[in-house]
């Protein structure tokens, strides 16, 4: 349990790291654009090599795997729409947006984002004994353009450096602890739930790369984004096929 808990926060750290680098140096808009690009690309990668594929593995059909990808949909739009009418809808920009918004409402989005990801590191961890070095590669990876834009966005808005980074160590605790949920919650599920909660992750993730992620990333780094999202979705495979 608490290995579990170890990696969820190493894979969490570098939304403190990316907190770090935004406050230190400073970086203009579509930079700041073609980085969260990159981490859709890799993010991307993983749910197709290191979810999906790793799912129908393990089921021996497909409807959980259908089910799963649309629960985790459903769940993540959910609780996105409701974050968003509480002011966390612009959590993620980076021009200050957040400055109209509630800085609860942008903690949870936050937390929102990462628990998915996190639940697979302690599911995985459990499952094979190990964490997959390119899904961890990956969510971590993925972590640092969204702590960078995030970031910029808080400080333009005016919140304090220590605010930030307190927020950021907190939602990497959370982190940790949503891996070892996915450690110790299912240690006696079939192969067919696990497989369903890859998928819920899944879908999780891809509707909070089109709802939030790519659609900064394409606003602020301009049509370069193809490319750069091609990029990291190739650097995530290359590590994946190494793992």
């Amino acid at each position: 349990m608490a290995g579990a808990f170890g990696w969820g926060f190493l894979a969490a750290a570098s939304l403190v790291i990316g907190a770090v680098i935004a406050l230190v140096f400073h970086m203009s808009v579509r930079v700041i654009g073609l980085i969260m690009a990159f981490g859709a690309g890799v993010l991307i990668s993983a749910v197709a090599f290191d979810l999906v594929q790793e799912a129908a593995d393990k089921s021996t059909g497909h409807g959980a795997l259908v089910a799963g990808l649309f629960c985790g949909c459903l769940v993540y739009a959910g609780g996105d729409w409701l974050i968003g009418r509480y002011g966390g809808q612009d959590r993620k920009d980076s021009t200050g947006a957040q400055e109209g918004g509630s800085a609860l409402a942008i903690v949870l989005g936050s937390v929102l984002d990462g628990i998915p990801e996190s639940v697979v590191i302690g599911l995985t961890l459990y499952a094979g004994g190990a964490v997959g070095a390119a899904y961890l590669a990956a969510v971590f990876i993925s972590n640092l353009p969204e702590a960078i834009s995030s970031t910029t966005g808080l400080a333009s808005a005016g919140w304090k450096k220590s605010r930030i980074m307190w927020m950021w160590i907190a939602i990497a605790a959370v982190s940790g602890l949503a891996s070892s949920a996915g450690y110790g919650l299912f240690q006696n599920s079939s192969p067919t739930a696990v497989a369903f909660v890859l998928t819920f992750a899944a879908g999780a993730i891809l509707t909070m790369l089109a709802n939030t992620m790519m659609p900064e990333a394409f606003e602020h780094g301009g049509r370069w984004v193809g490319v750069v999202t091609t990029l990291g979705f190739s650097v995530a495979f290359a590590i994946h096929t190494l793992d």
